[in-house]
C-alpha cells in the first residue's frame, strides 16, 4: 500500500486520502470482529430462547468461524470472544479466544482466570474490554504489550456485544503492531509534515514523526469527540483528521 500523488485529486488533500487508506486497511479487521459480534450474538440469543444461561462449553460453537478469520484475514494474529464476568453460568469469566502460530497453526489461547493464582484474572480493565463497554461503539486499543495473548506489541481492534439488551462482553482481534506498522508507515512518510495516529484517548498507534513514538500519549485535543463529529479539525497547530470508519485520526505537526 503506497501513496501516490495522482492518486489524490484535486478536492483531495493528500492527509485526507491517506486517512482514508488506513481505514480501509483497518476496515478489513473491523469485518472480522464484526462477524464475531454476529455469530456471537445469535449464538447467545438462542440460548436465551432455550431458557437458560449460556455456559463456556456454548461458546464452542464460534469456533469455526475463529479459525477461517484467522485464516483469511492476513492482518489478524488472534480473534474471539471475551465474556462479561457473570454472563455464563459454569465459569466467572471466560475467553474463546483463538491465535496464528509462528508456523501458522490455528490455536486456543489457554489463560488460568483464577483470581487467586492469576495476575490477569481481571481483564475488564483493560481499553479494548472498557471503551465498547462504555461507549458502545467500536474501539482501538494500545499498542501495548501483550501479556495475556502474545507478549508481542500489538493493537487490540474490539466491539461491545449484547444479549437482550444488556453488555455480554466484547468481540475483538490482535494485529501486532509490526503488521500494522508496515502496512501504514509507508503512508505517512509520503506527507508533507510529520504524522502520527492516535487512537480516542490519544495513544500513539504508528507514527513518522520522531518526536512522538508509538505508545507514548499525544494530549490537548479530545479525540473521541472528534471522532463522533467525523469532521477534522486543528488544534495548537495540528491538522487533525479523523481516519474513514475507524475510531483513529490522523495528526500532523
Amino acid at each position: 500500500m503506497g501513496w501516490s500523488p495522482g492518486l489524490a485529486t484535486l478536492d483531495t488533500e493528500p492527509e485526507t486520502w491517506v486517512a482514508g487508506q488506513v481505514g480501509g486497511a483497518l476496515e478489513a479487521v473491523f469485518e472480522t470482529v464484526a462477524a464475531t459480534r454476529t455469530d456471537t450474538t445469535v449464538l447467545l440469543d438462542r440460548v436465551a430462547a432455550q431458557g437458560r444461561r449460556p455456559a463456556s462449553a456454548d461458546l464452542a460453537a464460534l469456533r469455526p468461524g475463529l479459525h477461517l478469520r484467522l485464516i483469511r484475514e492476513e492482518l489478524v494474529s488472534g480473534v474471539g470472544f471475551v465474556a462479561a464476568p457473570g454472563l455464563l453460568a459454569d465459569v466467572p469469566a471466560w475467553l474463546e479466544w483463538w491465535q496464528s502460530g509462528a508456523d501458522g497453526d490455528v490455536r486456543p489461547l489457554h489463560l488460568d482466570l483464577d483470581p487467586g493464582r492469576s495476575a490477569y484474572s481481571d481483564y475488564t480493565h483493560w481499553d479494548w474490554f472498557t471503551l465498547p463497554r462504555d461507549t458502545g461503539r467500536r474501539a482501538v486499543a494500545g499498542p501495548y504489550v501483550d501479556y495475556l495473548c502474545s507478549d508481542e506489541y500489538s493493537l487490540t481492534l474490539s466491539e461491545p456485544v449484547h444479549m437482550q439488551g444488556r453488555f455480554a462482553g466484547v468481540a475483538a482481534a490482535d494485529v501486532y503492531l509490526r503488521h500494522f506498522e508496515a502496512a501504514v508507515l509507508p503512508l505517512l512518510r509520503r506527507l508533507p509534515r510529520p504524522a502520527r495516529l492516535v487512537n480516542a484517548r490519544g495513544r500513539v498507534t504508528a507514527s513518522a514523526d520522531p518526536a512522538h513514538l508509538a505508545g507514548s500519549l499525544t494530549k490537548g485535543p479530545d479525540f473521541g469527540a472528534l471522532l463522533t463529529e467525523g469532521r477534522s479539525a486543528t488544534h495548537d497547530g495540528m491538522r487533525l483528521v479523523p481516519c474513514r470508519g475507524v475510531p483513529l485520526v490522523l495528526v500532523l505537526a
